[in-house]
């Protein structure tokens, strides 16, 4: 049964007027709080590690922890969506990522802390691919869908400012363990919300056990190469290992796909090429959204000095942009061919990442950074939701959660790749000019050396503008692979047979 078809036959059971936007409330809600845990323990790093005696190599983990069960396991987690029902997935996702967070805000070390990040990323990773997959069974194709597609895409955007903002205030204010505990409230009041959102139909195929644990394994593999090549280098023997280790599990679970009665990934829905060239320029997307704004964060605090509070506060134009490209965007692909909206917008975000590797030591935030962040974040909008859109386009529905958690899943290794991609770009820019850079700018605030201070912060801005513009390249690649393959006219429409194969 096509996607269309299914949500005309169960017209009945489906949300409508109010009903419809109280469950748009829900999912966008939801989708605020996963993303928002992807930065908002950034800012109480520092306090973490004074108040639990952390050490330098064990505290990146208290962030990576969250990554790679997230990327790790989404897939697996839109499968099971989809064998067991959605919502009853997405609640339990819910349920998991709540109890993981007051864990987190009761730790007292930092073995307890990952853990409980950890937990975390199980619980966002079957929550996140089921509440774009509710989105698709719960509001009508057309104008709704898309309106509720760039209301979940600026929640995307709209988390990660929030993560920082909020992460300084409740860290300054109250303590690092408030970053846990605000989780607590908003994830009961999805659950208690989650009513209004429609079940969908449940699948009667098994769950792919073998290509479940064999998939998982090559996604968190791989997260974890390109996250511990961001630390030590991409030439390191566990860097090498881990992606040989990806390598070897991808091809078995490949080859499981293509041989299996009841696959977890059905391989058909590569044979789309407007799907496969979506969730490849998401991959760049992804990188772009969060290499933008972490490189950014650096330069605010390290070269500008801006309290962390003020950086979340001088972030907000990157949600504006990225709000208002969504928006627009939504309304666009109504009229016109995906690539003809997806394509210019990246575009546009290259040229945004390309202004901001102009930046000097004494760049001004109204005249120049705050424009160029708003036209990068507007770019990315405008992609990223067209994309999704894209990716999601004639699916048949009992696929639904597994071609959702495939954009999601894009997403967050494009945010892991650019991340290490760019900060490695970036530290190998800056040491190049001034070795240590980063801790040479420290010594230099710490001694009131302004010397010391003023070519630390020359070598920094080399490095952050040097990989701003291998952003720019990256979204460049972007858009080409959006216009080259995106060739569909519409983003909604019954299954296609090569979607069912």
């Amino acid at each position: 049964m096509s996607l269309t078809t299914s949500m005309q036959a169960g017209q009945s059971e489906s949300p409508s007027g109010r009903g419809l936007g109280l469950s748009l409330i829900v999912i966008a809600t939801a989708q605020l709080m996963l993303v928002l845990d992807d930065t908002i323990a950034n800012i109480a790093l520092p306090s973490i590690q004074r108040e639990l005696n952390v050490s330098s190599a064990t505290l990146p983990w208290i962030i990576n922890a969250y990554i790679l069960a997230f990327g790790g396991l989404l897939l697996f987690g839109g499968r099971v969506g989809d064998l067991f029902g959605r919502r009853r997935v997405f609640r339990i996702g819910l349920g998991v990522f709540t109890v993981a967070s007051f864990l987190g805000g009761l730790g007292t070390s930092a073995e307890q802390l990952i853990a409980a990040r950890g937990l975390q990323g199980i619980g966002a990773a079957l929550t996140a691919p089921n509440a774009l997959a509710l989105i698709a069974t719960t509001f009508p194709v057309g104008k709704p869908r898309n309106s509720a597609m760039a209301v979940y895409g600026a929640m995307s955007a709209l988390g990660i400012t929030i993560g920082v903002l909020l992460g300084g205030v409740l860290t300054g204010l109250l303590s690092w363990r408030w970053v846990f505990f605000i989780n607590i409230p908003i994830g009961l009041a999805v659950l208690a919300g989650s009513g209004v959102l429609v079940e969908g139909e449940r699948h009667s195929s098994k769950l792919d056990v073998p290509g479940a644990l064999s998939g998982t394994g090559a996604v968190v593999a791989l997260t974890y190469g390109i996250t511990h090549a961001g630390e030590h280098g991409w030439g390191n023997t566990v860097t090498l290992g881990s992606f040989a280790v990806s390598l070897v599990l991808a091809v078995l679970f490949l080859a499981l796909q293509a041989r299996g009665k009841h696959p977890m990934l059905p391989l058909g829905l590569f044979r789309d090429r407007n799907r496969s060239g979506s969730y490849a320029s998401m991959l760049f997307i992804g990188a772009g959204l969060m290499g933008t704004f972490y490189l950014l964060t650096l330069y605010l605090q390290q070269v500008l000095l801006f309290s962390p509070l003020w950086t979340g506060v001088a972030s907000l134009p990157f949600s504006a942009g990225i709000i208002l490209g969504a928006g627009i965007s939504s309304k666009l692909v109504e009229r016109l061919a995906p690539r003809l909206v997806a394509g210019p917008g990246l575009l546009v975000g290259a040229a945004g990442m390309a202004w901001l590797s102009t930046l000097t030591v004494g760049s001004s935030y109204a005249m120049h950074i705050l424009p160029a962040l708003f036209i990068t974040s507007f770019g990315l909008g405008m992609g990223a939701v067209t994309m999704t859109l894209t990716a999601v386009h004639g699916v048949a529905e009992e696929r639904a959660g597994v071609a959702s958690a495939l954009v999601n899943m894009a997403q967050q290794i494009g945010a892991a790749l650019g991340l290490a991609v760019l900060t490695t770009i970036s530290l190998s820019a800056a040491n190049a000019r001034l070795p240590g850079a980063a801790m040479a700018l420290q010594e230099g605030l710490a001694g009131n050396d302004a010397g010391v201070v003023a070519r630390a912060g020359e070598a920094l801005t080399y490095g952050y503008t040097t990989a701003f513009l291998a952003g720019a390249g990256m979204l460049l690649i972007a858009a080409i692979v959006v216009i080259a393959a995106v060739s569909t006219r519409r983003t909604q429409g019954a299954a296609t047979a090569d979607a069912m194969a």
